[in-house]
This record gives C-alpha cells, structure tokens and sequence, in this order.
C-alpha cells in the first residue's frame, strides 16, 4: 500500500527533483496552516492552557520572561503567554510573514523583539543560555533531526530554563493507527512540509540531557486518525 501511495506521488517526486516542489509548496503551506490551525488549536485548547499554566516559573530574576518559539507559524501560541513576555520567534520559512504580524496584532500582551528565519537545528543568532523558554509545538515531527533541535535548545537555555512541547508521534507499533501511518507518511510528507506521521519524538527527548522530563501521552480527536496519537510536557535544563 505505501508502494501504492509513493507511486501516485511520482509526479511530485519529479517536482521536487527539479528544485520546483519547495519553491511552490512553501508560498502555499502558510495559507494552509492559518485554515487548518484554528481548528487544531480549538481541540487542544484545554491541554495548551494546562500545558503553559507555570510558564511564569521560569522567569528571570527581573521577573520578566524571555521565551523563544521554534517553527512560530502563524502564532496560534501567542494568546497562552504570559502578558509582557519577551518573544523571539524562529521559522525556516519567510512566507509566514503576515499570519505571523496578524497574530501579534491580535495579542498585543505579547512582545515581540526578534523574528528569525531560521530552523531549528540551527539557531546561531541566538546567544547560549540567554533563554528562559523555547516552546515548540508541532515542529519536532517535520526538522530534519530532531536530536540537533534538541541539542540548540539546550544551548539556548539558561540553566533550570524549561522546553515545552507538543508533537503527534507514531502510536503503539501492534496498531491500526500506526499502520495507517506508515502508509499515509509519504504522501503526509509531500503535503506536510516534510511533516512524519511515525516519528518516535519521545525517545529522542528521552535522550537528550534534561535534568527533569515532564511527559504525557494524550489522543486529539482528530478527522484524520493517524495523526491522533500525541505527547504533551515539558523538561528542564
């Protein structure tokens, strides 16, 4: 079946083979996030609240936040964050430009000081331990390496600095889910900015040098299942 599906996307393998599928999808990719995030954001909306409810622990002396995003977006995050946070906000793609202006009109609590094209893996603009909080919601599944993100983000981090997430992530291997998954990836990939259905995100974070990890698995009802099965937390340098 996965053969089956690889075969029906030859013609965008062929485009991304002359350098032209990127090009394209990634002007097209912002528009389609801003449609399908709010939706998202509503079915996750109790978790995000819980989830970033101690974001303010984390404050520096002064009492003042400085938090980094990975991957923005369109800044559906923004309204979860403490008023009079000092926000830096990263994404490889530049076309998310206007969703992103649009979001920071609409939480005018927020303070935005840089905005970055950058990717997650490297966040050289940014000076080590000169961060309270990088969050990163829905990212993890589509960078090219997750262990390198990691490893930005704990250099970025001061130390007892907290990294929050929340990715979709493979289900359990003896699954349905996790079989549909394996079938749908490539086509999820192509139309997903380089999105994985099946990447097994916990290990990774499991890996990395936290002091403390924070994890939970939950379900999103979501209309398409295989990308349901998801981890929420957070962990601290």
């Amino acid at each position: 079946l996965q053969s089956c599906v690889q075969l029906a996307l030859l013609p965008v393998y062929l485009l991304a083979y002359l350098g032209l599928w990127d090009a394209l999808y990634k002007k097209v990719f912002p528009y389609i996030m801003a449609r399908l995030a709010p939706g998202y954001n509503r079915k996750v909306h109790k978790q995000k609240q819980e989830l970033f409810s101690n974001l303010g622990q984390f404050a520096g002396p002064a009492g003042q936040l400085r938090l980094l995003e990975i991957g923005t977006g369109t800044g559906t995050n923004f309204q979860f964050y403490p008023a009079g946070c000092r926000l830096t906000c990263t994404d490889p793609n530049p076309n998310f430009g206007q969703f992103l202006r649009k979001s920071l009109s609409e939480n005018s609590h927020v303070q935005l000081e840089r905005s970055l094209v950058a990717s997650g893996e490297n966040l050289q603009e940014i000076a080590a331990g000169s961060v309270d909080v990088v969050v990163c919601t829905l990212v993890l599944c589509s960078v090219s390496s997750v262990e390198r993100v990691l490893r930005e983000v704990l250099r970025v981090l001061r130390l007892g600095g907290a990294f929050y997430f929340l990715e979709h992530v493979a289900a359990d291997q003896s699954s349905w889910i996790y079989f549909w998954q394996k079938v749908c990836d490539p086509a999820w990939k192509c139309f997903g900015d380089g999105c994985s259905l099946s990447r097994e995100t916990q290990k990774e974070l499991e890996k990395a040098k936290f002091s403390e990890l924070n994890l939970r698995r939950i379900h999103v009802p979501l209309s398409f299942v295989p990308a349901s099965p998801h981890i929420i937390g957070y962990a601290v340098k």
